[in-house]
């Protein structure tokens, strides 16, 4: 085996060992709990197959080029979800040396099932030649829409001026969300590429309808008793991060700029390399840099 090899070997086996002893620490003390039918092996096999052939914008593998800290930062993060990457629920953006993990449309989905009571969500674009109505019921003051005719001919058509979601809930309610094509691309102008990349270009429908339905259940997810596992908070290189996914571009999944999520905050240790030992073992207190204002 090359030395690249070897590198890559020893991450798998160190992270995936370290990630699954901690996850198994926070389950026997209570603070997390899984899906029964979610298995946090498997997730994190899966993971490791993906980020096995994954690499960055310099043809280098990401098990190597990134910091273990931030690979078991995304892996925790992946399985607090309760989200699997062989469904395209997640996936993994490298930048700078730093792996950082983003919710897929169908991560969203599956994590609004699970906490937001949500049977379903379909999400559909409005053509230009379309017959669409939508209002406001006054008794509970919930958009909905009224009428939505449609021609086998607009399929092909590219001039869509909008996309709307709806959410149906176990008890029969229903949620929708309504965007005109300039807030979506509004959305869009927030990447480095002013929706310019090929998925927005080639694949505008499916970019247009993720777009909607990631934004009706940022709602759903953010009002349930679980939000705070599921809520990610931006930090100042969204636009770089996704200039490194879009020149990746293999899941054609819409970013959602405020879904970065935070890493767990490791304390910078004086003259050492970050490793992943370092995500789970607390430093002493002469080893840890004064900060400012301490």
């Amino acid at each position: 085996m090359s030395k690249t090899e070897v590198a890559v070997e020893t991450v798998k086996k160190d992270v995936t060992v370290k990630v699954l002893e901690k996850i198994n620490a926070f389950q026997q003390s209570g603070e997390l709990t899984l899906p029964s039918s979610y298995s946090p092996e498997n997730a994190l096999k899966s993971a490791m197959l993906i980020l096995s052939e994954t690499l960055d914008k310099d043809k280098r593998p990401v098990l190597e080029s990134c910091s273990q800290v931030s690979i078991a930062n995304s892996l925790l993060k992946m399985i607090t979800f309760g989200l699997s990457p062989s469904k395209g629920q997640v996936y993994f953006i490298p930048f700078n040396g730093t792996l950082s993990i983003m919710k897929s449309y169908m991560g969203n989905i599956a994590i609004a099932k699970r906490v937001g009571n949500v049977k379903t969500v379909n999400a559909n674009v409005i053509y230009k030649d379309d017959i669409f109505e939508y209002g406001v019921n006054i008794e509970d003051g919930s958009m909905e829409i009224k009428k939505h005719e449609t021609s086998f001919g607009s399929i092909d058509s590219s001039e869509i001026i909008g996309a709307y979601a709806v959410v149906v809930f176990n008890d029969g309610s229903k949620k929708v969300d309504v965007m005109t094509a300039k807030q979506i691309q509004t959305s869009f102008e927030q990447s480095y590429t002013k929706g310019n990349s090929p998925a927005h270009t080639k694949f505008k429908k499916a970019m247009f309808e993720k777009t909607v339905i990631n934004r009706v259940l940022k709602t759903v997810i953010g009002s349930s008793d679980d939000s705070s596992l599921y809520a990610d908070k931006p930090v100042p290189t969204t636009e770089e991060i996704v200039e490194d996914e879009i020149e990746e571009f293999a899941n054609t999944e819409v970013i959602d700029f405020e879904e970065i999520p935070e890493p767990i905050q490791v304390p910078k240790v004086e003259g050492k390399k970050e490793t992943v030992k370092d995500l789970f073992e607390e430093p002493t207190a002469s080893a840890i840099k004064p900060e400012a204002g301490f």
